[in-house]
């Protein structure tokens, strides 16, 4: 069959011949649809993230998508193995898939689960977002941000939403699907405006997907910000497109009460990732199918995952690979 193949940790994949998966174990071999490039998906090719020990190489990337099954269901899978998505054919262990509904194309469908699960248990189990909670999202404009502001205010009900980004025209449209505030990140008044937001009403809730100094920022800012003498504000760390790395005094932490917490594969139980991919995912569709949830998509075929790979993302849509 043709795929994407990855020989050496950090390379761009290949499209090239690669073997018919060999279904062991219960698992099934099904036609693969559609492919989202997450960032995800590449780090674990970089060799560097964490869950990089759990494949050898050479293999297919794609961690997530869509495929049809041979009794004609098309389902969102996760890779099996070395068998990612980003092929003609992939393993599908029967028992962890989630059909897509009608309503929903393939492209969509491949688009969604990625930032909607990552938003939903980083609302629901990490930041614990409760009805009139003051949420506030750092990389609204990307993917995934701007799913978690969509889903604070229509699923979780939060009562003030407040998007951060540097995409001007990005932020205004988040207006108009769930942001109650926007903050250009980099604008001179940036701490201010955030140090009031907080002082006005102390935020319940931030989803981090920079990290790096603009972390370093708003956790400074927060801290130094004239709020109430206590409340608590989890700081959920998600992302790290602006670095991997800040600098923290630990003063931040003692004098404050802003509890800091990361949520990923690592660290999320398997108990809790399984009951939000078995509840929120159909929601989740449900939604797109509905026009309630919105997700800019761009599609190319595999054939081309080399310039995809290596081209980039553009801000705020998902790239979904198609054989």
């Amino acid at each position: 069959m043709k795929a994407a193949v990855v020989d050496e940790w950090g390379a761009v994949p290949r499209y090239t011949d690669f073997p018919d998966p060999d279904p062991r174990n219960g698992d099934v071999v099904a036609t693969v649809e559609a492919a989202a490039l997450t960032n995800l998906t590449r780090g674990i090719v970089s060799g560097t993230h964490y869950a990089s020990k759990d494949l050898q190489l050479p293999a297919v990337p794609g961690f997530d998508g869509v495929a049809r099954l041979d009794d004609g269901r098309r389902v969102y899978t996760s890779a099996v193995a070395r068998y990612g998505t980003m092929a003609d054919r992939t393993l599908v262990n029967p028992n962890a898939v989630v059909e897509v509904p009608e309503g929903v194309d393939s492209v969509t469908a491949a688009a969604v689960p990625n930032p909607g699960i990552s938003a939903w248990t980083s609302l629901e189990y990490a930041a614990a977002v409760k009805p009139g909670d003051h949420v506030l999202v750092l990389g609204a404009t990307g993917v995934t941000g701007s799913v978690a502001v969509q889903l604070a205010k229509s699923e979780f009900g939060a009562g003030r939403v407040v998007a951060v980004g540097r995409d001007v025209a990005r932020l205004q449209w988040l207006r108009t699907v769930g942001a109650d505030a926007t903050i250009t990140l980099g604008d001179d008044d940036f701490t201010a405006t955030l140090g009031a937001m907080h002082a006005e009403k102390p935020f319940d809730a931030v989803l981090d997907y920079l990290w790096g100094k603009p972390a370093e920022t708003v956790l400074e800012t927060l801290g130094s910000s004239q709020a109430e003498a206590y409340h608590l504000t989890r700081y959920i760390e998600i992302g790290s497109m602006a670095g991997t790395n800040i600098t923290l005094p630990s003063s931040l932490l003692r004098a404050t009460a802003i509890q800091l917490s990361g949520v990923g594969l690592g660290n999320m139980p398997p108990d809790v990732m399984a009951r939000v991919r078995a509840e929120a995912l159909p929601r989740l569709f449900d939604m797109a199918a509905a026009g309630k949830l919105q997700l800019r998509t761009a599609t190319r075929p595999l054939a081309e995952v080399e310039q995809a790979w290596t081209a980039g993302e553009k801000s705020g849509t998902r790239l979904v690979l198609v054989p």
